[in-house]
């Protein structure tokens, strides 16, 4: 008998280990959630919020009907300094005034990303826009000199080149009627990312077929629709219920596309430092990927493979997505407002004349009414219309308790159309942003590429990343390609890092 419960005693004492860890981690979940609970529960909040599940069932699976929820409760709760929504057991505190936004993105100890960004570790593993405390710090301080401005005029190059292809492209279209244009815009921001971050053509406006750029953007759209829906976070029943294999599928090909570039950029790179006598008057292109192999920290460490890797598909995935929808909505603005046209023509005749050269940083400089027309459109239409943050710290708004551990998202969206800062909000006006009307705006009114340490880390070159027109009555090419090249030297550079 003894020998038959001697058997026994291995799986029972199994089962026993496990049933012991899954009650602490159960008891542990719920007493951080009640808490929470009780804790926010004066914060207002939306009706039909229901324990455990919060307000999960009331948003939509679009991405587009999601996020104009969020902007709906932001107009409905807009006398209100804040509300609160519950994913699941997650709460969220949303803010859209600009004094109460000022609290959190001022606040060092409020620097980490929400529980959301986690389903990008896969994909861009930790680095600059998921990483947090030490390594951000460390990773932003290696980073910081490779978005120099004598750097930022090799990419200036590459954008005048695509930026030509789009144009051609877009002129094609003239005179034919309203056309979408949201296709030819997205491919050619992808050229632009691919050639600046990794040194690779890969042709996207020519071959929007390839399996590279399809992934990157099967990937983004898998990524935002698990975001939205607390049931597929568990990754066991994301993977069995959920696209966990096509999400496999996507990653091992932007995964195995960038390792590839990664380890011929560094062949080639040894190769050149080998070579005691480079050919002569040889012009080299730097791209991002360039300076990422030859950077160092403080103690002359170089990034490891991996690091290296994190950083390229992070500047891929923040810049592609968010150039593009900048530029589009310019489109939008300027073939919506003729007399906005106008002056921007006006300009452009004044710098450029009939000359076809290539666009200069001497030229974008010139050009202060079309860096007002960026403005406004991200001011109208932000790259990241809201972002999110974990609260690591108990904080007060408003006399309302925010605890440790709950998040905070930031609804840019929202926070640019206060009506006491932009009076009329839903109007295109450039104008807002001549020097005169910025005066005693709330420097946390405008915040499009985020605020605070964690700002864009290219916000000094970017103001927006388009203008590129669609059914400009003056067609002469070099105004075409100055827009666009405005918009993607400005935009492309930066993300909410």
């Amino acid at each position: 008998m003894a020998a038959l419960l001697g058997s026994y005693t291995v799986p029972l004492l199994g089962v026993s280990i496990f049933i012991a860890t899954l009650t602490y981690f159960t008891y542990k979940q719920l007493s951080g959630y009640l808490q929470k609970w009780f804790v926010m529960k004066p914060i207002p909040e939306l009706e039909g919020t229901y324990p455990f599940i919060g307000n999960a069932l009331q948003f939509k699976s679009n991405a587009g009907d999601f996020f104009k929820q969020i902007q709906g409760f932001a107009t409905d709760f807009y006398d209100k300094p804040l509300f609160k929504i519950w994913i699941g057991m997650i709460p969220f505190v949303v803010l859209f005034h600009s004094e109460t936004v000022e609290t959190i993105v001022s606040n060092p100890a409020h620097m980490e990303k929400a529980h959301a960004y986690n389903f990008l570790h896969p994909w861009l593993g930790t680095g600059l826009l998921t990483s947090t405390g030490a390594k951000w710090r460390q990773r932003r301080k290696m980073l910081t000199p490779t978005f120099h401005f004598s750097i930022l005029m090799d990419f200036l190059e590459v954008m005048n080149e695509q930026s030509e292809i789009l144009v051609g492209k877009l002129e094609k279209q003239a005179g034919k009627g309203p056309f979408n244009c949201f296709s030819h815009v997205t491919l050619c921001a992808l050229d632009i990312i691919c050639e600046t971050a990794m040194g690779k053509k890969v042709y996207a406006q020519s071959n929007s077929d390839s399996e590279y750029v399809k992934s990157i953007y099967k990937m983004s759209d898998i990524v935002s629709s698990r975001q939205r829906k607390p049931w597929l976070w568990s990754d066991f029943v994301y993977y069995y219920f959920g696209e966990g294999r096509e999400h496999d599928r996507n990653l091992k090909i932007l995964h195995s596309f960038t390792r590839k570039v990664i380890d011929e950029k560094a062949e080639k790179m040894s190769d050149i430092e080998s070579d005691s006598e480079p050919e002569e008057g040889m012009k080299k292109r730097r791209a991002f990927l360039d300076m990422l192999l030859k950077t160092t920290d403080e103690h002359g460490n170089r990034m490891s493979r991996q690091d290296i890797q994190e950083e390229v598909d992070t500047f891929m995935f923040e810049g592609h997505d968010t150039t593009a929808a900048s530029m589009n909505w310019a489109l939008h603005l300027l073939g919506s407002n003729p007399e906005v046209q106008r002056k921007v023509q006006q300009e452009l005749q004044e710098v450029f004349g009939s000359s076809d050269r290539p666009i200069t940083m001497e030229d974008l400089k010139k050009l202060k009414y079309l860096e007002c027309v960026i403005k406004e459109t991200l001011r109208l239409f932000p790259s990241v219309p809201f972002f999110a943050r974990t609260i690591r710290e108990e904080c007060h708004i408003k006399g309302f308790t925010i605890p440790e551990g709950a998040n905070v998202t930031i609804v840019t969206y929202s926070l640019h159309r206060d009506p006491r800062y932009f009076p009329e909000p839903e109007q295109f006006r450039p104008e807002r942003f001549f020097p005169e009307n910025s005066v005693g705006r709330p420097p946390y009114a405008y915040i499009p590429f985020s605020a605070g340490l964690r700002n864009c880390i290219g916000k000094t070159r970017r103001t927006s990343l388009s203008s590129l027109i669609e059914l400009l009555p003056y067609r002469h090419s070099a105004s075409m390609s100055c827009i666009a090249v405005f918009a993607f030297y400005y935009n492309q550079v930066s993300a909410s890092l």
